[in-house]
């Protein structure tokens, strides 16, 4: 589609931003207006819900799955259904890619091509893997069987962020819904239009009423009763260290649900000397720190390079990052949008003006590149430098350099997170050293952030728990269930 095209559709659409409970919209005694970052302006009102509401929510996701409606039907039945839901999600492809660039600021193409395409390729690998999840019979003594099975764990509620609201809400929903668990969604109050049409094409596909609702409200109040709601087996996140850790509080002061977090990141991309080739590593580092206007959790916001190439490989690096100048997200051509509001943008421009004002060296300024917007900046900085600790979820970029492996080693694992890491390296021996010293969930050997719906997504420290992708993310959602038969007996 051209920009003309997608412009077009924007005048058309027509969001709702009513709540979907029960597998239907539901209007709220209060409402947020849904402004867009791409010119400020107000797309719609979206309902906060109540206490009541989400209790109501949590209410019909026990009785939908203790009556078995979604959880007892047969694998065939539910493989049927969500493949009937990949392909609704194809058909209002375009729909949905313009929901998520208006409430997020992201490209139209980011929208249309990287989320939509992950979004339906994760539920219909969910689709087809539901029926690959096998028992165990351990070995025993003899005169006993054992099996091993696993089972819905029930009412699943997740509390999601607005950097990627549909890839991560696909990430919670497919293998919970794969499984046979009913699941109450709390989007981001900053980006709740595409996931509340999500819901409402799923119920479309097949799933049942009930099943899957969405409550869109503010974190302390439609969260806090979601986290602590008795109904509720097990809570899933994405999102801020802070929100994750009263999140743990809250399960803990009601019925010690299952909480898994994807939380925070500050990754290292590590560039050796016998890098095989600087220019493809140079335009990696750029995209690792600036797709996504840099709202990425496992971006690559620390770039260690050895000290021998540094002079050779830095302007490669500020080179690279001329692809990602600021433009209209609607403009097909567009490689960098809008951060997701002004409130965001102030406080990524306030960072950038503190680094400066704490001495670090300012390569490339990005501030004041439009509304709402911040440019590829680039600091050289030292370990100390707060820029270089702390996770700004902008396109911010701090460089530093190593003398050897070891340093480099110790400086990528100063950090409370441990989410992602990048190793550029000819040598086979170092990558697997490396990669076996670095404590992150994510290594990626000669590129950076790669990966399929075959390998898990996860972290180490304060990057969380638990896995997203792959069957390791049917753990979050399902029991182990051990039986026991004395063959002896009678």
């Amino acid at each position: 589609m051209t920009t003309a095209t997608w412009q077009t559709l924007r005048e058309q659409l027509s969001p709702d931003g009513r709540a979907f409970i029960n597998g239907q919209r539901v209007d709220c005694e209060n409402t947020l207006a849904a402004t867009t970052p791409l010119d400020n302006s107000v797309l719609t009102q979206v309902g906060l819900c109540s206490e009541a509401q989400v209790n109501d929510a949590v209410a019909v996701a026990r009785q939908t799955f203790n009556d078995g409606i979604w959880a007892k039907q047969s694998p065939y039945k539910k493989k049927k259904v969500l493949h009937r839901f990949a392909d609704l999600l194809e058909t209002y492809r375009e729909e949905l890619a313009m929901l998520e660039t208006l409430d997020t600021g992201k490209p139209i193409t980011h929208s249309h091509k990287h989320d939509l395409s992950g979004v339906i390729s994760c539920v219909r690998w969910y689709a087809e893997g539901l029926d690959k999840v096998y028992g165990e019979i351990p070995t025993t003594d003899s005169g006993a069987l054992a099996l091993v099975r696993r089972e819905p764990i029930g009412v699943i509620a997740g509390i999601l962020p607005w950097n990627f609201p549909l890839l991560l809400l696909s990430w919670k929903v497919a293998p919970a819904l794969a499984l046979g668990n009913s699941i109450v969604i709390k989007p981001s109050e900053k980006t709740s239009l595409s996931t509340l049409r999500f819901a409402e094409i799923a119920h479309e596909a097949g799933i049942p009423a009930g099943v899957f609702s969405v409550v869109p409200g503010l974190g302390h109040e439609v969260g806090k009763a979601l986290s602590l709601h008795n109904d509720v087996d097990s809570l899933v996140f994405t999102g801020s260290t802070a929100t994750a850790k009263h999140l743990l509080v809250a399960a803990g002061q009601s019925n010690m649900k299952r909480v898994s977090a994807e939380t925070g990141g500050k990754s290292a991309n590590i560039v050796f000397s016998d890098c095989y080739n600087l220019d493809k590593a140079a335009q990696a580092a750029a995209e690792a720190v600036f797709y996504n206007q840099g709202q990425v959790c496992i971006a690559g916001t620390r770039l260690l390079i050895e000290e021998s190439i540094y002079q050779r490989f830095i302007p490669k690096v500020l080179e690279a990052a001329k692809v990602f100048t600021p433009g209209n997200p609607l403009d097909s051509d567009c490689r960098m949008g809008c951060l997701v509001d002004a409130e965001h943008a102030e406080a990524v421009s306030q960072h950038i003006a503190n680094a400066i004002e704490e001495g670090a060296d300012c390569l490339l300024d990005g501030r004041n590149a439009g509304l709402n917007q911040v440019g590829p900046t680039i600091f050289k900085t030292t370990p100390e430098h707060t820029i270089a600790c702390e996770e700004v979820f902008g396109p911010v970029l701090s460089v530093m350099t190593f003398k050897d492996e070891d340093e480099a080693i110790a400086i990528a694992n100063d950090s409370i997170y441990g989410l992602g890491a990048g190793v550029w390296t000819a040598n086979l021996n170092k990558a697997h050293r490396v990669a076996s010293a670095l404590q992150a969930g994510s290594v990626f050997i000669n590129n950076y952030n790669h990966g399929d719906m075959t390998v898990p997504w996860g972290g180490y420290k304060q990057s969380g728990n638990g896995s997203d992708k792959s069957f390791h993310a049917f753990d979050k959602f399902s029991e182990l269930k051990m039986t026991w038969i004395d063959l002896t007996a009678g």
